[in-house]
């Protein structure tokens, strides 16, 4: 897998957010936006990451950071996932075609047949600002997410991994 880097046109997508609702990247164009790939619900590492995110980063109610960036989460079919866990932001479905987002973001396992554990920061043209391939039993955490953020907002060029 070769995720898309830095200064590259974030691919633009609509997919699901619930059965009849779909969320398209260009829709949020406009603001910074944090995308989030991961390979499956219910897993340690998944729950504990989007936990993470939940209470960490922009559009949670439990957020202290200022910032007016969305963020996406991209997995293939979670209703019951994002109830459970309470989360405060749309999680995608990525499902049909199977991982044909992920694989516009270069991210997509063709042997496990899931997405891998990816990160990345859109700025409001569009611009992919930052991005991140975690091993996927391994949380990256919301560091890399917070520190490209904030290079948004200071009007930063990009950020290197």
């Amino acid at each position: 897998m070769t995720p898309l880097k830095a200064g590259q046109l974030a691919p633009d997508f609509a997919l699901p957010s619930t059965p009849d609702q779909k969320v398209s990247l260009s829709e949020l164009r406009g603001k910074p936006v944090v995308l989030v790939f991961y390979p499956a619900d219910w897993s340690p590492v998944c729950s504990d990451q989007l936990s993470l995110y939940n209470e960490l980063l922009p559009n949670s109610p439990n957020s202290t950071r200022k910032s007016s960036a969305s963020r996406l989460t991209v997995i293939w079919c979670h209703l019951a996932f994002c109830k459970d866990r309470k989360l405060h932001t749309p999680l995608l479905a990525d499902f049909e075609p199977k991982g044909a987002v992920a694989r516009l973001y270069g991210i997509y396992d063709e042997k496990a047949g899931e997405a891998g554990r990816a990160l990345f920061v859109i700025d409001a043209a569009g611009m992919i600002r930052w991005s991140y391939l975690s091993p996927v039993g391994i949380n990256p955490g919301a560091d890399g997410i917070l520190k490209a953020l904030k290079s948004i907002t200071e009007n930063k060029t990009s950020i290197r991994n």
